[in-house]
């Protein structure tokens, strides 16, 4: 990791001197760390069904190191992954050797108003994303952890007004993040307006629509929604949506309230109740205390399922606590 760094720095320095005076690298990440425990349901190391922030006990998160060079109209971001959500992060990434790299891209400015992107990036639907930077909350939904993490392709994002744009991708599978393992492709479409977000992914067996955006209801209260409906040929399909109601109490405090359905037409697994049809309600309340660059999560969680289900032992219902640490430089 350390000759990575010194090696990205070294090439940016000499581009920057030799090509481009307004050239600009940047470093950036960070590093997050939790402890969870159960209040009741399941056993000690029970844990909700969705993605990170599963282990019991004190536990780690990862490591992100982003490395990014903006040049005049070309540049790149090299955004590396090291720990346990980072394995989980890049789960379909086969090859020893990329199982650090979340994203790696690089991209050209053709215009002002144009800009084209190749190489591995994250997903574009949903409402929260894999570094716990950028969540107000520190678990993750059920929505998010169905849905895809990453892509690999090329994409073109277009500014059709001030408030108004689009995307359009041509991708591999969805997570076949290092190569294209069937020969097949996916497309990507996304409008945004005014901050909200309308995106469709077709696979070549599946298709997801969702919905991604929020509104600033006051200066000090802000309301998310995510709702996602995803069909495939030959896996089981999903519906689900995510209201977050976030309130500032002040400029080092937050709290918010994560409350989600989802169901699922199939046994896929995540629930784990083994029954068709089966739907999860999961609450989460966090909390988000500012000192400068660290910040500590303190979250409660409740996942009530509608059958009884195996990642409960048994029981319908799960209750925890976690409390996170997260510092970004």
């Amino acid at each position: 990791m350390k000759k990575l760094i010194f090696t990205l720095l070294l090439a940016s320095s000499l581009i920057v001197t030799g090509q481009e005076k307004e050239a600009k690298f940047t470093l950036s990440g960070s590093i997050d760390t939790y402890f969870r425990g159960n209040i009741s349901g399941g056993n000690f190391d029970t844990a909700p069904g969705s993605s990170f922030a599963n282990q019991p006990g004190f536990a780690l998160g990862m490591i992100n190191v982003i490395a990014g060079y903006e040049g005049e109209k070309v540049g790149f971001v090299a955004d590396m992954v090291y720990g346990p959500r980072g394995v989980d992060a890049v789960f379909g990434s086969p090859v020893g050797s990329s199982q650090i790299v979340n994203q790696l891209y690089a991209y050209w400015n053709v215009s002002e108003k144009v800009t084209l992107t190749m190489g591995n990036f994250n997903t574009f639907l949903g409402y929260e994303v894999i570094s716990p930077t950028a969540n107000f909350n520190y678990s993750t939904s059920y929505l998010f952890s169905y849905g895809p993490f990453s892509h690999t392709g090329i994409k073109a994002d277009i500014a059709i007004s001030e408030k108004s744009s689009l995307m359009i991708a041509l991708m591999n599978p969805t997570d076949a993040t290092e190569f294209n393992p069937t020969g097949k492709y996916s497309l990507g479409l996304q409008y945004g307006y005014s901050g909200q977000y309308f995106n469709y992914l077709l696979n070549p067996d599946s298709y997801e629509i969702d919905y991604t955006g929020g509104f600033d209801l006051s200066d000090s209260f802000f309301l998310g929604i995510n709702a996602a409906y995803f069909k495939a040929k030959d896996a089981p399909d999903f519906y689900g949506f995510a209201l977050y109601p976030q309130f500032a109490t002040s400029e080092t405090f937050k709290i918010g309230l994560r409350t989600e359905y989802f169901k699922e037409d199939g046994a896929f697994g995540a629930i784990g109740t083994g029954v068709a049809d089966s739907s999860v309600f999961a609450a989460t309340l966090t909390g988000n205390y500012s000192l400068g660059s660290l910040t500590i999560i303190p979250e409660l969680r409740l996942d009530s399922s509608s059958d009884a289900s195996a990642n409960f032992m048994g029981d319908k219902a799960l209750s925890s606590f976690a409390l996170a640490a997260v510092y970004s430089f």
